[in-house]
């Protein structure tokens, strides 16, 4: 006799006033409900709020007519590629023509979608200020500080002129949700 057979030959002996358990009825089969993700429809609305808010200065973050920002972390080759126009752009946002306020309401919307649809490079169209009272691009610095304050944007830089130059920007988004 081997090992094993000796293995086998215990295992039934320790087996031997085992009985099997006798079950009538069965637990009918109810799929879980999937979670209502109260929370985050909750973070949801307040970023809305705080996402969008013009705590801080954003004259500080004025560059002049080009813009561009690259989170900490983000490669520069990323950047380099976003600036050539190098990523797919998925979907665009017009501000064109809006006000402070309503192009606050728009942005956030806009990235609740990109988010949904999981958008990774997207154009913003802010316009150069030309039809301003004192023609300088009030929702270029906006956007600038804005952008900024989203954890979703990884980098943003002025489009280049046949996508409408500095009166446009890439913004590169995280994968996945945010």
């Amino acid at each position: 006799m081997s090992d094993s057979d000796d293995d086998i030959n215990l295992f039934r002996q320790a087996m031997a006033d085992v009985k099997p358990l006798s079950q009538q009825t069965v637990a009918p089969y109810r799929p879980k409900l999937k979670p209502i993700p109260k929370q985050r429809q909750l973070d949801d609305e307040q970023v809305k709020v705080d996402m969008l808010s013009d705590w801080g200065d954003s004259a500080e973050y004025e560059t002049g007519v080009e813009m561009d920002y690259q989170r900490s972390g983000v490669q520069h080759r990323v950047m380099d590629k976003l600036r050539r126009g190098g990523y797919s752009i998925q979907a665009e946002l017009d501000l064109h023509g809006m006000r402070v306020p309503e192009a606050r309401a728009a942005i956030a919307s806009f990235f609740s979608d990109c988010r949904d649809q999981q958008w990774h490079c997207i154009r913003l169209i802010h316009g150069k200020g030309h039809g301003s009272p004192d023609k300088q691009p009030v929702l270029k610095r906006k956007l600038n500080h804005w952008l900024r304050q989203h954890d979703a944007v990884l980098a943003f830089c002025s489009a280049r002129p046949f996508d409408g130059g500095s009166g446009a920007l890439y913004v590169l988004l995280k994968r996945g949700r945010y």
